[in-house]
């Protein structure tokens, strides 16, 4: 069986014994049903794994002492960096959890021409901390040790005029170019994906007249849950760590 891999915010050297959070010893507990001497790994999120061996396991208390620490090297050798439009329901949520486990290294939210949804205050704040959440699930899934950042949500005007970072693409089912087409990028790709509907014209435009270069992924008009993926794989197979 694979050896489950939890997130702590916690502070971890090797050696110590800690006492797990609730939700991660709930589901050590509970979920996974481990006992005492069962081996488990550790991260916080810096980047380094922590392999560790169950002390005490009760309902709500998990106790695990740090045996040592490995550079279990998961970051993909490309950054991806993914701007998504919001979306209604669950849609954002899944493309997140995917890309995650794809490789990205930062998220951001945007909100464009063809956003329905609505989020301010109370509701956005929530809804921020439910995708890092998210974020942190694929990470333990996947067996990653460094958390993608969640930035965050940004009307697409705003971020548009400061979105900086090495090669920039955007999809566009119109487009001329396809990604075996492009250079190699040297160590970083931004990706913008807009929400269902996709991006208007005018927001297409702006985007081009801002460095980003339309890409397109085949004859089909994919969702936009499901273009993050296929891009992002397509991408890791090219250029990264699918190779």
């Amino acid at each position: 069986m694979r050896t489950p891999h939890i997130y702590t915010h916690q502070t971890l050297t090797n050696g110590k014994t800690i006492t797990l959070e609730e939700a991660p010893s709930r589901h050590i507990s509970q979920v996974l049903r481990l006992q005492p001497t069962n081996k488990l790994t550790l991260f916080n999120g810096n980047g380094q794994q922590y392999n560790a061996c169950l002390q005490s396991c009760s309902k709500l208390k998990v106790e695990a002492k740090i045996t040592s620490i490995t550079e279990n090297i998961t970051e993909s050798p490309i950054q991806f960096a993914l701007a998504l439009g919001i979306s209604k329901g669950e849609r954002v949520d899944y493309a997140l959890q995917k890309a995650v486990e794809l490789g990205i290294s930062s998220f951001t939210p945007l909100f464009t021409e063809r956003t329905v949804v609505k989020l301010k205050g109370d509701r956005l704040e929530k809804r921020l901390n439910h995708w890092q959440k998210i974020a942190i699930a694929a990470c333990e899934q996947s067996g990653r040790n460094t958390i993608p950042s969640i930035d965050e949500a940004q009307r697409f005007d705003d971020w548009i005029v400061k979105a900086k970072q090495g090669t920039q693409l955007i999809l566009h089912p119109d487009a001329t170019s396809s990604l075996n087409m492009l250079p190699v990028p040297d160590e970083s790709v931004l990706l913008l994906i807009g929400p269902e509907g996709g991006l208007s014209k005018k927001e297409i435009t702006i985007a081009e007249a801002n460095g980003f270069t339309p890409v397109r992924l085949g004859p089909r008009v994919l969702r936009t849950e499901t273009a993050p993926i296929a891009a992002l794989a397509a991408m890791q197979a090219l250029w990264g760590d699918f190779r």
